[in-house]
C-alpha cells in the first residue's frame, strides 16, 4: 500500500538562490481563456466566502472569486454585476443538476468570466453530461472549472470531456467531513503529485487543506497552477458570513462547509449527507491585508528555492518528507514552552 502524503508531512528544500529581491519575483498564473492572475489565489464558492464584494476585492488584488451558487439565478446575477463594476474579472459557480444550465448561460452571456462546475464528486456521469451540455450550449472563450476529483484518472476524464481547469482534492477542507463520513479521499499533497503527471492541457486548481502561505508555496511547488481557499478568506471585512461577538467579546464570523446541515438547509431546506460542519472563524480585517501577507509568504518561497516564476519553481522544488518531531520543530517553538 503506497504511503500518500499532505502539507505537513513535507517541506521544500532550500537551494542556492539569485533571486535579489521578493519584487523580483513573477508568482503570476495563466489559467488560458483570459483569466490571467497576478496572485494565484481564488476564493471558494462557498455562501461565507464568495460574494459580491469578496469578488470585486479579489479581482482588484490580483486574484479570483467564485461567486456560489446556493441562491436563485436572480441572486447570483446581481452578485455578478456588482462585481464586474469596473471591468473585474469574476467567475461564478453552478451544480450539474435543476437549473444549471440555465444559470451557467444567463451568467455568461452577462460577462462571466469563468463558470465553475462545482460538485464534491465530480468523477462523475452527471459531471461528464452537465461539460457536455455546456460546452455546447456557451460561448466557447467562457473558461469552465471543474471538479472536485482526487486522481489523475479524475483529472484526465474532466479536462476530456472538457474542462480548462480542474480542482484537485476530496475531504480535506477546513469545514468538510468527507473522509470522517464516507471513508473516502487523498491527501492534499499527494493528490497534487499525482495529478501533475498528467499529459492533458489542463490547469490544476489545488482546493483543500490549505491554511498559510507555506501551504500555498508547497501546493505550487507540487503542481498546481493555481489555489482555492475558503476559511483563510472567511475572516475578512469582504466575507459575507454573519458576524458576532463570542463569549470572551471577539468578533468572529460564521464560517460553513457547503455540505453542513446547517448550510443544506438553508438553500435547499432538507439535509442530504452531512459532509461538513459549520463553525466561526476570528475577524482579521481587510481582504488586501491578509491577501499582502499571503503574497509575501509566496515570493519568498519562490526564493528559497531560486525560482524567478511558477515553471520554475515546479521543476527545481525538492521535496523531503519530515517527522513529527520536525514538524513540531517547523512550528514557532518558543510558544509552547
Amino acid at each position: 500500500m503506497k504511503i500518500n502524503l499532505t502539507y505537513d508531512d513535507v517541506l521544500i528544500v532550500p537551494q542556492y538562490s539569485e533571486v535579489r529581491s521578493r519584487s523580483d519575483v513573477d508568482i503570476s498564473t495563466d489559467l488560458g481563456k483570459g483569466i490571467k492572475l497576478r496572485l494565484p489565489i481564488i476564493s471558494s464558492p462557498m455562501d461565507t466566502v464568495s460574494e459580491a464584494d469578496m469578488a470585486s476585492e479579489m479581482s482588484r488584488n490580483g486574484g479570483l472569486s467564485i461567486l456560489h451558487r446556493y441562491c436563485t439565478i436572480n441572486e447570483q446575477l446581481a452578485m455578478l454585476l456588482s462585481a464586474k463594476h469596473e471591468g473585474r474579472l469574476v467567475g461564478a459557480a453552478t451544480g450539474v443538476t435543476g437549473d444549471y444550465l440555465e444559470r451557467a448561460k444567463e451568467l455568461a452571456y452577462n460577462g462571466c468570466d469563468l463558470i465553475c462546475v462545482d460538485v464534491a464528486h465530480g468523477h462523475h456521469i452527471l459531471m461528464k453530461e452537465a461539460l457536455a451540455a455546456l460546452k455546447a450550449n456557451l460561448p466557447e472563450n467562457v473558461h469552465l472549472m471543474a471538479g472536485n476529483v482526487a486522481t489523475l484518472d479524475g483529472l484526465n476524464d474532466l479536462a476530456d470531456w472538457g474542462a480548462d481547469s480542474v480542482r484537485a482534492n476530496i475531504g480535506s477542507g477546513a469545514a468538510c467531513s468527507t473522509k470522517i463520513e464516507t471513508g473516502h479521499g487523498v491527501p492534499g499533497l499527494a493528490t497534487l503529485f499525482e495529478c501533475a503527471k498528467t499529459d492533458r492541457d489542463v490547469k490544476i486548481i489545488a482546493d483543500g487543506g490549505i491554511r498559510n502561505a507555506g501551504d500555498i508555496v508547497k501546493a505550487l511547488a507540487a503542481g498546481a497552477d493555481a489555489v482555492m481557499v475558503g476559511s483563510i478568506l472567511a475572516g475578512t471585512n469582504e466575507a459575507p458570513g454573519r458576524v458576532f461577538k463570542d463569549s470572551n467579546g471577539l468578533m468572529r464570523k460564521e464560517y460553513r462547509g457547503m455540505a453542513s446541515a446547517s448550510a443544506q438547509h438553508d438553500w435547499r431546506a432538507k439535509v442530504a449527507s452531512n459532509e461538513g460542519v459549520s463553525s466561526s472563524v476570528p475577524m482579521i480585517g481587510k481582504l488586501e491585508d491578509t491577501l499582502y501577507e499571503l503574497e509575501r509568504g509566496i515570493r519568498s518561497g519562490f526564493s528559497y528555492s531560486g525560482a524567478f516564476a511558477l515553471k520554475e519553481l515546479q521543476q527545481k522544488a525538492k521535496f523531503i518528507q519530515q517527522t513529527r518531531a520536525s514538524m513540531i520543530e517547523s512550528a514557532p517553538h518558543i510558544l509552547t514552552r
